[in-house]
């Protein structure tokens, strides 16, 4: 109790001090003294009431426990309560460098960063070497998007405190945000050197693995975090992302759900799960998740936006149209928006919307990938109106923009396929024994160049009852291609494990029926590894007419990213010859074994074509594969509005409108 009294004592001396009232400041020392001789901040306080006056006085700082609850109320989220006070303590307290750091990080917070750097370099005026004020200047500058201007603070911070973990992790976030990932992880290691249980930056180097495509690398990384900090419910969300994107759904929504345990009003997670069960072909449940994230955040227009692309997947054009616009009236400037909106209109002059578009793309500090987005959008409003020579040029800068995004060299591409033809010999010394395996699923594999037709046979296979659609799978890529390449040696072992990874992970997709598709494109480079490793394996290879599939992947913005040959007219024509010459090799090693299947004679002659790739299947024929249109499954790809039509012809006759702008681009492709 006697502590008490002194503790408010010298608080009332305080206060009596800043008011001016120096007698009654000097008794309240004194009697603290009578009490306690020895009483330090008494004996300070009676000194300085002892002092002449300076031109600035120096005052003390706020007491200990009025900076807890400003820092509380800060964690708390009650910003605009702790600018107020903070910026009050300022004024009461201006040499003391606490309040104007609060102050500062209070407007950072607020997204007032300007404002916030201000009052950082406030702070620095009072302590130079105060890193705090260096690091909080960096993590402003990076919300500004001034990278190398905030790793330099970082610096800054650095050179007065080495062992600062804290400004090491945010130089590896600053990096992470430039695509430097690589040196982000180098950054973030260090600083775990110093601080071993920085579960956060444990978790941002899962992120930056994860967007390296090491999803397994990533998890571990995701797990160390979690074995720190168990209730980090990021780390259960990154989790999440990381096992989506092995393909581990029930994995992933689990990871998610123990996100939502520790923060149950984790609005990105709800969103993450409504995407996860969209994939997984549960659309009214992704929606009802969606709709969980809004009720959180109502402006979160993320999730209007991923609303959108459900409902376009389920085939309902007008509900996707009406999710979409939410979205922009919540953020104008959502480019990704914009171009997914104008895939589903037919635009008119005086479209506001165009005027939208067109204000957004004259604004010089929109980042590449919006402009990106804007291209592509722009031009189909463009080509609608008529407009084809705006169209091409929109379509021209669109992919020059894409190509510099995913810094792609047609090189790339060619050591693949060079890769893939040098170890193709060793796969036929090998060959899977496909009994005793029980009731595993047959997969059928739809492959091909993009744009070709294979959602439509897909969408025709599928409404069979037999068959389960799984639309594009990435298993073949993540378990075979380093065999497939060459990076591992191929073995009877190393197939055998391919094999038991790839039919146990389209198990989980077959809802107990005997046939899996999976119409990924780009298993053309693994027909090899198939032959060896799923030799029961059915292997349709659908073609279209050569100059409309190129024209198609030009015109079309793939939000993947090894698809980078599509963003110029002569790496696509060359990509083309490559992939034709590879088939040609294929069908010279394993004749009789891939089903060719020309998408123009599928729309010419509907019901005998289709009648020949079932009878192919080994299954019964069923009039349902006459009506792919009908066929209510999850469609993802970017033909999933197309297939809700009945089959028509004419379509692969499109990319002629344009042919006087492609500077005879396709003359080297096969008639």
């Amino acid at each position: 109790m006697v502590k008490l009294n002194v503790e408010r004592t010298l608080l009332k001396a305080a206060s009596h001090k800043r008011n001016g009232e120096m007698d009654e400041a000097r008794k309240c020392y004194d009697s603290v003294l009578e009490l306690f001789p020895g009483n330090i901040r008494a004996k300070q306080g009676l000194a300085k009431l002892s002092q002449p006056k300076p031109d600035i006085l120096a005052e003390e700082n706020p007491s200990d426990e009025t900076l807890d609850q400003l820092i509380s109320l800060f964690n708390k989220g009650k910003i605009k309560t702790v600018i107020q006070e903070s910026d009050r303590l300022t004024r009461e307290f201006p040499q003391s460098i606490l309040p104007w750091n609060l102050l500062g990080a209070a407007l950072r917070a607020q997204g007032n960063l300007e404002e916030a750097i201000a009052v950082f370099n406030k702070a620095l005026l009072i302590k130079p070497d105060y890193v705090d004020a260096h690091n909080n200047i960096g993590a402003a500058l990076a919300g500004q998007g001034k990278a190398d201007e905030a790793i330099a603070a970082f610096n800054r911070a650095l050179l007065i405190k080495p062992n600062y973990a804290e400004a090491h992790y945010n130089i590896g976030t600053t990096l992470a945000g430039q695509g430097k990932l690589e040196k982000a992880i180098l950054a973030y290691n260090k600083a775990l050197l110093i601080k071993p249980d920085y579960a956060e930056a444990h978790n941002n180097i899962g992120s930056a693995l994860a967007d390296q495509g090491k999803s397994e690398e990533a998890i571990a990384a995701y797990n160390k975090a979690l074995l720190i900090k168990p209730d980090y419910a990021e780390a259960h969300n990154n989790m999440g992302n990381a096992l989506i994107d092995q393909g581990k759904l029930e994995r992933a929504i689990a990871a998610y759900n123990k996100a939502l345990l520790f923060n149950p009003d984790y609005a990105e997670v709800h969103s993450n799960i409504g995407s996860a069960l969209a994939n997984w072909g549960e659309p009214e449940e992704a929606i009802a998740a969606f709709n969980k994230a809004l009720l959180i955040k109502p402006d979160y227009a993320e999730v209007h936006y991923n609303k959108g692309v459900a409902f376009k997947a389920q085939g309902k054009p007008e509900e996707a149209v009406a999710a979409y616009k939410e979205a922009l009236l919540i953020k104008p400037d959502y480019a990704e928006v914009h171009y997914n909106l104008s895939i589903l209109k037919k635009y008119a002059y005086f479209d506001p919307q165009i005027v939208q578009m067109e204000k957004l793309y004259a604004d010089a500090s929109i980042n590449i990938e919006s402009r990106c987005h804007l291209c592509f959008a722009l031009a189909k409003s463009s080509e609608d109106l008529g407009k084809l020579e705006e169209a091409f040029r929109y379509l021209k800068e669109g992919n020059a923009l894409r190509k510099r995004v995913l810094n792609y060299d047609i090189v790339q591409d060619k050591k693949i396929f060079y890769r893939i033809k040098e170890t193709a010999n060793s796969f036929k010394n090998f060959s899977s024994n496909v009994s005793g395996e029980g009731n595993l699923p047959t997969p059928i594999l739809i492959l091909g160049m993009p744009r070709s037709g294979s959602t439509l046979v897909e969408q025709i296979i599928s409404n069979h009852s037999k068959v389960s659609g799984a639309d594009e799978l990435h298993f073949l890529k993540m378990f075979g291609s380093p065999l497939a390449e060459g990076k591992v040696e191929v073995s009877g072992d190393n197939l055998r494990a391919v094999r038991k990874q790839y039919l146990n992970a389209i198990k989980s997709l077959s809802s107990g029926l005997p046939f899996v598709t999976d119409k990924m494109p780009g298993n053309f480079f693994y027909i090899g590894l198939i032959c060896s490793a799923l030799p029961e394996a059915k292997i349709i290879h659908v073609k279209r007419n050569p100059a409309s599939t190129c024209w198609s992947n030009f015109k079309h913005y793939f939000s993947a990213k090894g698809l980078g040959y599509s963003c110029d007219l002569l790496d696509v024509v060359h990509y083309y010859q490559m992939y034709e010459e590879l088939m040609l090799y294929w069908e010279e090693q394993y004749p009789g074994k891939i089903y060719h299947l020309d998408y123009e004679q599928l729309t010419t002659d509907q019901e005998y074509e289709t009648k020949e790739l079932i009878q192919y299947l080994g299954v019964n024929w069923e009039d349902a594969c006459l009506y792919p249109e009908e066929n209510k499954r999850y469609v993802k790809t970017a033909s999933n509005l197309q297939v809700r039509k009945k089959v028509y012809k004419g379509s692969s006759e499109q990319w002629k409108k344009f042919e006087k702008y492609l500077n005879k681009a396709f003359d080297g492709l096969p008639n």
